[in-house]
């Protein structure tokens, strides 16, 4: 753990503590817990069916668009159990416990349980059609990430350290109560913590950060106002997919979505010490972004949408030279609707400038179409265009994961066709 000195403060001290985890860690924490948090007013069985309904428990920024909370943990699990009936009543009262000792979204947690092909792959049946998630695979010729096979992964996340590593511990077998709940049962023995990613979500959280990254630990590129590595803000309302539209309509699993997973290395030296800021703009929106001065520090001042439309076509702008991030994913839409709801966050893990990009969609082809759109293999081969190819030559996808994140009611090691 950090010094506890006053030297440090509350804030860096818990970022710190929710990355390295842990009794120790929530301790620590605790000892600086500046508030208690009430326990949830809402009984579990009034809550969405959605576990991805979040949006309405988030808070907003100025402009309307929602604004993710700040720590965030990624565990991978593997089933370890050889009950599956009779362990599923163990998975869904530890999340209950979780669901009744805080409040969903700002004001406790939020959290996501999904399952990989890996984990349904132990059953004879089939996912039902109306579930689109093939294994995870390579979708560009110039990437070659680790392909994750974990059975389920758990998504924690929450404005409060404290909150978010007493659910961790509680859920572990660590704790006998969690914010005045009692802890009744818990995962360990059914799933198994095998992997273990953080990160942080948050305006000025980057700059904070980059003494952490070696690579550019003793520059100063980062804007205090930045909410992510590359320096502008993300998670526009107008760029963002409704939690309509990434929702499961049909069949057992109606009311869940699938989850895409990349964990992605950044980097930052090029980004910020070889281009210039226009050029910066440029790749990240478009060519007209920089050339009329639309966007200001990180872009707070765009509002709630990129404008992107009213910048030339990604092929107009490829065929002068420079095609921007913004302007190749913009041309996968559907009834002028973005088919991907991200919640992704940035990490320092291990001293790496990262994104845990994690996106919702109602099938992984939505996902794949998006990130053809962003490879832009197409605009390539028309018109030549490479190291100006949006921001490609500056991420290198290290893992991929797919998962099916089922409604509340299957959450619980779900069948391939639950009842």
């Amino acid at each position: 753990m950090p010094a506890r000195s006053p030297g440090i403060s509350r804030r860096a001290f818990v970022r710190s503590a929710v990355a390295i985890g842990g009794a120790s860690a929530l301790a620590a924490c605790l000892d600086r817990a500046s508030e208690d948090l009430p326990q949830a007013s809402t009984d579990p069985d009034a809550l969405p069916e959605r576990q991805h309904a979040w949006n309405e428990y988030l808070p907003t920024d100025e402009h309307g668009n929602d604004v993710g909370l700040e720590h965030n943990v990624l565990l991978d699990l593997e089933y370890v159990g050889d009950d599956i009936e009779g362990d599923r009543e163990v998975v869904e009262s530890a999340l209950r416990t979780v669901e009744r000792a805080y409040e969903r979204g700002e004001g406790g947690i939020g959290f996501t349980l999904g399952y990989s092909p890996s984990y349904f792959g132990r059953f004879d049946d089939a996912l039902p059609e109306s579930v689109d998630l093939p294994a995870p695979e390579r979708l560009a010729p110039f990437e070659d990430p680790a392909l994750d096979d974990s059975d389920a992964l758990l998504h924690l996340a929450s404005n409060h350290g404290h909150a978010l590593m007493g659910v961790e511990e509680a859920l572990k077998g660590e704790l006998d109560d969690l914010n005045g709940i009692a802890v009744e049962e818990d995962l360990s023995g059914v799933l198994e913590v095998v992997g273990r990613r953080s990160g942080f979500n948050g305006e000025g959280l980057p700059a904070d950060h980059q003494d952490e990254i070696a690579e550019i630990a003793d520059e100063e590129p980062i804007d205090d106002d930045a909410p992510l590595w590359m320096g502008f803000k993300s998670g526009f309302t107008h760029n963002q997919a409704s939690e309509d539209r990434v929702t499961i309509e049909d069949g057992p699993f109606a009311g869940g979505t699938t989850e895409h997973l990349s964990k992605i290395d950044l980097n930052l030296r090029q980004w910020y010490l070889q281009d210039s800021r226009d050029q910066r703009v440029s790749k990240m929106f478009c060519p007209a972004h920089a050339e009329e001065g639309r966007v200001e520090g990180a872009g707070q001042n765009l509002g709630d949408s990129t404008g992107i439309e009213d910048c030339p076509s990604a092929e107009e702008s490829a065929s002068g030279g420079v095609v921007g991030h913004a302007q190749k994913v913009h041309r996968v839409r559907e009834g002028d609707e973005p088919l991907l709801l991200r919640r992704d966050f940035s990490s320092s893990d291990g001293g790496e400038a990262a994104t845990h990009f994690l996106s919702l969609q109602r099938s992984i082809a939505d996902f794949v179409d998006t990130r053809a759109a962003m490879n832009g293999t197409d605009l390539d081969s028309a018109t030549g265009i490479r190291n100006n190819n949006g921001i490609l030559q500056y991420v290198d996808v290290r893992r991929r994961a797919n998962y099916l994140v089922p409604p509340r009611s299957h959450r619980s090691l779900p069948r391939p066709n639950p009842e």
